[in-house]
């Protein structure tokens, strides 16, 4: 009887170790995908140069991209994020490099150098108006706005950077998702209480006015890290040039839309 049941015993905690090792396997293996993707050959000096300040393993890895997947990047720029969530979502999957005119005007060359002789083949890139995005509902399984949410408010002055409905862009972007699907917003932080006010002088935008703009169309946070976090950024230069580069302060945020 005790040999019975030590038997059982040994069984039942052979089938338990099993099953967490098959799990563990599996986490491994979606982290390697991530660092696989920003390993993978052939990528820019200038994107490798790029990898240590913005850590986009572990951003692709908190927004759960995975292989099938179809992903909107939304003003993309020369496509840094666009080439590794290709590699991410594989052949099956599609990344939808989305531009307007100005973007891809000022990301010029590196753009052209990065889908040249379709060597992303998974990538299709768009030149849109972004009133009027043409995304299908219920198309996409994750929306990237990697530090341009606040150009969307972004008031140009000399009238290069055209005006939005911001809130009818957003919208578009909220409806294009697939039920459970994710939007991945990371950006340069304001000071506290600026709301959507340094997005024209700076080029930043306060992280609880982002979290009540996407919230009120029905999203959720799902995930957020401090991986970008800057805690001697004072928040009070301009983000894309100058002393600042490189050095800001930014939030990382998953939104969820409701499940089916």
């Amino acid at each position: 009887m005790i040999r019975k049941s030590l038997a059982v015993h040994w069984v039942g905690s052979w089938s338990l170790l099993c099953a967490v090792c098959a799990f563990a396997g599996n986490l491994a293996s979606a982290a390697d995908a991530y660092d696989a993707a920003v390993a993978h050959a052939g990528r820019s000096d200038a994107d490798l140069k790029r990898d240590p300040l913005d850590h986009p393993a572990e951003v692709l890895r908190l927004a759960g991209i995975k292989p099938g997947m179809r992903v909107a990047d939304v003003l993309a720029g020369d496509g840094y994020y666009s080439e590794l969530a290709s590699y991410v979502v594989g052949p099956k999957g599609k990344v939808l490099l989305i531009n307007n005119a100005a973007f891809d005007k000022w990301s010029e060359p590196s753009l052209d150098a990065r889908l040249k002789s379709d060597r992303l083949p998974n990538i299709e890139h768009e030149t849109l108006d972004l009133n009027h995005l043409n995304l299908a509902p219920a198309s996409v399984d994750a929306v990237f706005l990697v530090k341009v949410y606040h150009d969307l408010y972004w008031v140009d002055p000399e009238g290069v950077w055209p005006k939005f409905d911001t809130a009818a862009v957003l919208d578009q972007l909220v409806r294009a998702l697939k039920p459970a699907g994710v939007l991945l917003l990371v950006d340069h932080s304001a000071k506290a209480g600026s709301g959507n006010t340094a997005a024209s002088g700076l080029h930043r935008i306060e992280e609880s006015y982002a979290l009540k703009d996407f919230e009120s169309r029905g999203l959720k946070v799902a995930a957020k890290s401090d991986v970008l976090k800057r805690p001697d950024d004072a928040r009070d230069q301009l983000s894309y040039k100058g002393p600042a580069l490189g050095k800001t302060d930014r939030f990382v945020l998953v939104f969820r839309k409701a499940g089916a």
